[in-house]
């Protein structure tokens, strides 16, 4: 070997060798500020249904089954308890096995129902399908404000029916945040997968997994929320379903 060669290798290793060491730091500082908001061992500062809801190695785990008082009738929650949101970023991996759920946020408890707590506002929805994962919902209110890959503009409009004016919803597709099917290819079927929601102001951001999913402006002072609470949902289904989170933390944006 010549001894150029040897040097260039040396540089090279030397240059790997310190690009590994400064991997952990720079994990560090991207976590900088983050607090875990669920203890790993069991659901306090979170209420739900004990039947539905569970620690299970490590994770919260909800959970569905065919008996009277698992097969459910509603969507229900568990809902954390000790502070509402408003400016924030969460970060958390999920795991799902058939059906549907969710990170409901800015969102509020309407009323409790036979199996838990009933939850209304925004929806980061997921599910074990490959259509809804992604997207911005809006639980007992707008419905659908951003399909997965959109960018979108909510705007309240005045509209005319039977010579009677009111006030409605349009949500305005402004722009693209990546190809859904793309996104979709990224998701993991019945394995971890990690989230992120970032809402700052009226903006509102979804991630899976890097990839941004929706990008929402909510221009409706009427109905956009300014904060509230972060609740997980298990949707009522046909068959039993099994959700999983972990990593749960958030960051104040405030």
């Amino acid at each position: 070997m010549t001894k150029n060669f040897l040097q260039l290798r040396a540089a090279l290793f030397l240059g790997a060798a310190a690009c590994l060491s400064l991997s952990p730091a720079l994990h560090a500082a991207d976590e900088a500020g983050f607090k875990p908001i669920f203890n790993g061992n069991d659901l306090s500062g979170w209420d739900g249904n004990p039947k539905l809801w569970s620690v299970q190695d490590g994770t919260i785990q909800g959970k569905t089954g065919n008996e009277p008082d698992t097969k459910i009738k509603h969507n229900t929650f568990l809902v954390y308890t000790n502070a509402p949101v408003g400016d924030f970023e969460l970060r958390a991996s999920y795991k799902i096995i058939g059906g549907n759920s969710g990170i409901q946020y800015r969102s509020k408890v309407v009323r409790r129902g036979e199996f838990g707590p009933i939850v209304g506002g925004y929806q980061a929805d997921f599910e074990a399908g490959t259509t809804f994962s992604g997207i911005l919902y809006e639980e007992l209110g707008r419905g659908i404000l951003a399909q997965r890959g959109q960018k979108t503009v909510i705007k309240e409009v005045e509209v005319e029916k039977n010579g009677k004016k009111s006030k409605s919803t349009k949500v305005e597709v402004v722009g693209s945040v990546g190809d859904s099917k793309k996104i979709q290819a990224n998701i993991k079927e019945n394995d971890w997968n990690e989230y992120v929601v970032i809402a700052k102001g009226n903006h509102l951001q979804h991630f899976i997994n890097g990839m941004q999913t929706v990008d929402v402006t909510d221009e409706q002072e009427s109905k956009a929320a300014k904060s509230g609470v972060l609740a997980l949902q298990i949707h009522v289904w046909a068959t039993p379903m099994t959700v999983q989170f972990k990593d749960v933390r958030i960051k104040s944006l405030e």
